[in-house]
């Protein structure tokens, strides 16, 4: 009987799934990722109808910079906390400095900055010694990881200069997830379901003002509202995205690992991916838009 019962159960489970499932963008999504000379995954939802498309969606991935959208939410939870102010002003020492181009790297020694100006450096320039400081200000990645686990987010955790998770770090990098709960947080943070209503909403805010946005949300319109995060080392590249399209909001995330195209050029495969799925999933939804990337892409 109790065979019988689980047998049933996992019919309606995978009855469920298909009915959710879009076939059609599944269809238009998967020979993209099968051809990339690495390992591709992606992870859709259309919020409106509920229809997602999941492939490879909850293998793990590094996430890159990607894992700054959980060190921000680390931030405002500390804020909530009321250990943190939000316009508080902050001393930079030279000791923070995480060598590279970022801009708050060319700050003088003592040089004071506000920690919303922080958030915005690490969040819109995806600068590494902001986020790096940040997640110290936030309590350590231990702290941020307790954070999403006791919230459902079973592989996303921080792994770099936290403690006990050196061979996670050798593996993955910075960080770790899955397309599935990368999106996951980028909705719940958009619904206003990460720590309050109001740090929700600012969360989101932060996360429109991408100045990396020559991938996947170069295949959006101009005038659409996005909220991105990406993530880039030599052999992953990764987005996570949240449209809202006239016919509907919708999220996505694709990561890759392993590429065997690790090269910083334009045309690199991985990147050229993230086009192409962003554009799928853009005319996918909105079949009838008139508008069309510039054919100039990246001359800007």
């Amino acid at each position: 009987m109790q065979k019988i019962l689980f047998f049933l159960l996992l019919m309606c489970v995978q009855s469920v799934t298909a009915q959710r499932t879009d076939k059609q963008l599944y269809d238009k999504l998967a020979p993209l990722l099968a051809a990339h000379h690495g390992q591709a995954g992606v992870y859709v939802h259309h919020l409106k109808t509920g229809r997602t498309v999941a492939i490879n969606a909850d293998t793990v991935f590094p996430t890159a910079s990607m894992i700054k959208m959980a060190i921000q939410v680390g931030v405002f939870h500390q804020l909530q906390e009321g250990t943190l102010q939000y316009r508080q002003l902050l001393t930079y020492r030279d000791s923070l400095l995480y060598p590279g181009e970022d801009i708050l790297g060319a700050f003088r020694d003592s040089q004071q900055i506000t920690l919303d100006k922080v958030v915005m450096l690490m969040l819109t320039m995806s600068d590494n010694t902001a986020s790096l400081w940040l997640q110290a200000l936030a309590g350590g990645g231990a702290q941020i990881n307790t954070w999403l686990e006791g919230h459902g987010f079973v592989h996303t955790r921080v792994n770099s200069r936290t403690p006990g998770r050196a061979g996670d770090w050798k593996l993955y990098g910075w960080g770790q997830t899955t397309p599935r709960e990368m999106a996951t947080l980028m909705e719940q943070i958009y619904k206003g379901e990460v720590v309050s209503r109001a740090a929700s909403e600012r969360m989101y805010r932060n996360l429109t003002r991408n100045f990396w946005d020559a991938e996947g949300l170069r295949m959006v319109p101009p005038d659409i509202r996005t909220a991105s995060k990406n993530g880039a080392v030599d052999a992953s590249r990764s987005e996570v995205v949240l449209v809202n399209a006239p016919h509907g909001d919708y999220v996505y995330c694709i990561i890759t690992k392993n590429n065997a195209d690790e090269r910083w050029d334009r045309d690199n495969e991985a990147w050229e991916l993230l086009r192409k799925v962003g554009s799928a999933i853009w005319q996918h939804y909105e079949p009838n838009s008139k508008w069309r990337p510039d054919p100039g892409l990246g001359q800007f």
